[in-house]
C-alpha cells in the first residue's frame, strides 16, 4: 500500500514540475518573441549606434550628448585631432576662446569644464538657430525629416552659420568637414532626441 502511495506521488509530482516548467517556458518564450518583434527592424539611428558600438541611452539629452560625443572623439576626453580640435566634443580654439576658455591644457583635463562647454555651445547655437528651428522643425528636406536635436547636432559639427544655409537652401548648401561628415549625415544620425532641456541663450555663463 505505502508503494502504490509512494509511486502515485511521484506521479503527481512529475505532472505537477513537467506544467510549471510548461508554463514558465511559454511565459519566457513570449518575452522573447514579443522583444524580438520591436528590435527587428532597428531605425537608422539604431543601426548607427549598433555599427559604432555607441550604448543607447534612450532619446534623452544624455542620450543626445554622449551619441555625438562618440562620434567626434570616442566619448574621450583627452584627445586632441589632426586638426587640432579639442577633447570628448572636438572644439576648436576659437570656439573655446567665445567661452573664456584660453587654458587648453586645463579645458583637456577637465570633464566637468567639457561638459558645460558643449551645454553651453548647444545654448548658443539654438538661440542662432531659433527662427530656422521654428520655420524647419517638422519639414522634410532631401528626405530627410528636421529635427531640433539634428539641427543642434549639425550646428555642433559645421557652425551655426552653415545650418542656417543647407536650411534656408533647402538643402543644397551642404557642407562637408574634412574628414567627410556632412551636415545631411548629422541631421539623420542625431535626429529624434529630446533637447527641450537646451535654452537659447546668446551669452551662456560658463
Amino acid at each position: 500500500m505505502k508503494k502504490i502511495i509512494i509511486f502515485f506521488s511521484l506521479v503527481f509530482l512529475g505532472i505537477f514540475i513537467s506544467s510549471f516548467s510548461k508554463d514558465k517556458k511559454a511565459i519566457v518564450s513570449s518575452n522573447f518573441s514579443f522583444s524580438k518583434e520591436i528590435s527587428s527592424v532597428p531605425t537608422e539611428k539604431e543601426s548607427y549606434l549598433q555599427n559604432y558600438n555607441i550604448p543607447f541611452v534612450g532619446n534623452s539629452f544624455v542620450g543626445f550628448k554622449e551619441a555625438v560625443a562618440f562620434k567626434e572623439s570616442q566619448g574621450k576626453y583627452h584627445i586632441v585631432n589632426t586638426l587640432g580640435y579639442l577633447g570628448k566634443y572636438q572644439f576648436g580654439k576659437s570656439t573655446l576662446k567665445r567661452f573664456k576658455i584660453y587654458n587648453t591644457t586645463q579645458f583637456l583635463n577637465t570633464p566637468k569644464l567639457q561638459e558645460d562647454a558643449f551645454i553651453a555651445l548647444c545654448s548658443v547655437n539654438k538661440w542662432i538657430l531659433r527662427k530656422d528651428l521654428k520655420r524647419s522643425v517638422g519639414k522634410t528636406i532631401n528626405g530627410i525629416k528636421i529635427t531640433e536635436s539634428g539641427i543642434l547636432a549639425a550646428a555642433h559639427l559645421a557652425g551655426a552659420g552653415n545650418v542656417k544655409k543647407y536650411l534656408r537652401s533647402s538643402g543644397e548648401n551642404c557642407f562637408k568637414d574634412a574628414y567627410g561628415s556632412t551636415i545631411q549625415h548629422y541631421l539623420i544620425q542625431f535626429s529624434g532626441y529630446d533637447t527641450s532641456f537646451i535654452e537659447a541663450n546668446r551669452k551662456p555663463a560658463i
